[in-house]
């Protein structure tokens, strides 16, 4: 699929098919009130297509539906083997429609075709048939206990488990919410971001035809703010997980408590720091601030946004930086050839105009970018953006601007830029770059992120867990450490007779 040219993908793009209604007991089927809400093409803001727009009646119709086929035993009790065949189905079904699912990512999030095909598509198939593999593999625990006792440690599905999943990576994010959740045994019902449901759709009834049982998954597009609400507050879903943003992260961790306090697992916003010493590789170092920061156009959670610097190469490294960022100059989604799409809407691009004037009264530098393109598309395109001169107290230092925004921090010594990197509500991710071992260990075991990365960024894959800090939530996706979020722990104690 990475061979298609431009007018390939239109073509197909052409005569797509759209599935918009939600995804109820093993078939689609539209919202009990009948609504729907359009969503939009960030590219051009052309409506792609109605899609449900699912309430609070539809949720309790889907939780009704996946606790009483949970209590069936139909999936849950099912032996992790036949459950693992399942799921490596999907996954095969997946890829067998890998050019569509690619594209309705493009479409309906703005992301560029190269990643929907080349990296959200494989990730999702990868994340589905690795968790597949792995839960055969899953062994339970015998406790040391004296000879006249016998303990038995097993890890149980929690039940019915609701995941509300975000729109910058909806097909990566969903299969990391649902390949270990359903590994495990529970039902699910997902509940997408209200603008970026379409892959998450797709995909359900894939799950359908590779042998998933009726009622194992929903997925019930609608409002977060209503939908999203009423699910975190329901007192018959035994687990949540969530990624977006902090604020709403508090919320839902307040609505477990106000209900039934269910498992609240979050991964929430990053501020990251980008640490580059003047010993390090600089070519691969500048090369990979800019992939850190406008790659997905900067909406993402682990950006290295806070790029702070060796102030003795300062000067040089942000104009190598500068240089890099005219790759990233923002185009078609279709095109094979674009790295950066659009904002998500223009409510985003006002979002990320506004933090960078905010930060020039700041007393911040414009170094590149800074203003709206392509506005004659129709589409919410923003130049890759450099802010230089900017102190850790700044509100574009401090506060998550979800967009293709740099800010560079200088420092002297490492100990403080270990304390620069620090200075944050966040602790998602982050990078050090520098030749000297010890210097990049010695930082690295410091910041207080989830994921650091020495001499790279974005690194990491399915065999190690992803999770955050501080107010970047708790919990982890990824890798074995994933089931301990879905499981929970049962003790049963055995003595023998005398």
């Amino acid at each position: 699929m990475l061979d298609k040219t431009k007018n390939d993908w239109k073509s197909l793009a052409a005569g797509l098919k759209i599935e918009g209604r939600a995804f109820i007991n093993g078939r689609y089927q539209g919202a009990l009130a009948g609504g729907t809400r359009a969503t939009v093409n960030p590219a051009n803001g052309q409506q792609l297509t109605d899609v449900a727009n699912c309430g609070v009646e539809d949720a309790d119709r889907a939780v009704q539906v996946a606790r009483a086929t949970f209590a069936s035993g139909i999936w849950a009790s099912m032996s992790p083997a036949d459950r693992k065949t399942v799921l490596i189905r999907w996954a095969e079904l997946i890829e067998d429609n890998a050019d569509e699912i690619a594209l309705l990512e493009c479409l309906d999030v703005g992301k560029p075709i190269a990643d929907t095909a080349g990296v959200d598509v494989p990730s999702a198939i990868r994340t589905i048939r690795w968790s597949g593999e792995a839960i055969d593999k899953a062994y339970d625990q015998i406790a040391p206990t004296p000879r006249d006792c016998l303990a038995l440690i097993q890890r149980l599905p929690l039940g019915v488990v609701a995941a509300i999943v975000p729109w910058n990576f909806p097909l990566s994010t969903t299969a990391w919410k649902l390949a270990p959740s359903l590994a495990t045994g529970n039902s699910v019902i997902l509940k997408p971001a209200s603008n970026t449901p379409l892959s998450a759709l797709r995909i359900a009834g894939l799950a359908s035809d590779a042998g998933l049982p009726d009622g194992v998954l929903q997925v019930l597009p609608g409002s977060g703010g209503s939908l999203g609400r009423h699910l975190a507050l329901h007192d018959d879903i035994d687990g949540l997980t969530f990624t977006g943003s902090t604020e709403v992260g508090k919320q839902l961790m307040q609505y477990s408590g106000a209900s039934n306090l269910k498992r609240t697992f979050l991964e929430l916003g990053g501020k990251s720091p980008n640490i580059v010493f003047a010993d390090s590789n600089l070519e691969k170092a500048a090369m990979f601030a800019a992939i850190a920061v406008f790659y997905n156009g900067g909406q993402t959670c682990t950006a290295g946004t806070r790029l702070i610097v060796e102030e003795s190469i300062r000067e040089k490294f942000v104009e190598m930086v500068v240089a890099q960022s005219r790759k990233w100059m923002p185009g078609d989604p279709l095109d094979p050839s674009t790295a950066m799409g659009p904002m998500i809407d223009a409510a985003q691009l006002k979002t990320v105009a506004d933090y960078v004037e905010i930060g020039q009264q700041e007393g911040a530098s414009l170094m590149a970018g800074g203003k709206q393109v392509m506005e004659e598309s129709g589409g919410s395109y923003y130049e890759p953006t450099i802010l230089d001169d900017v102190n850790n107290n700044m509100r574009v230092a401090q506060e998550e601007i979800f967009g293709p925004v740099m800010s560079v921090i200088g420092f002297k010594d490492a100990e403080e830029a270990v304390a620069i990197a620090n200075d944050s509500i966040y602790g998602l991710a982050g990078a050090v770059w520098s030749n000297n071992i010890n210097t990049a260990h010695r930082v690295a075991a410091a910041v207080r992120v989830g994921t650091m990365g020495i001499n790279n960024y974005f690194g990491g894959d399915m065999t190690v867990p992803f999770g955050g800090f501080k107010q970047s939530g708790n919990g982890r996706d990824k890798s074995m450490h994933a089931f301990d979020d879905y499981t929970e722990l049962k003790t049963t104690w055995i003595e023998f007779d005398a």
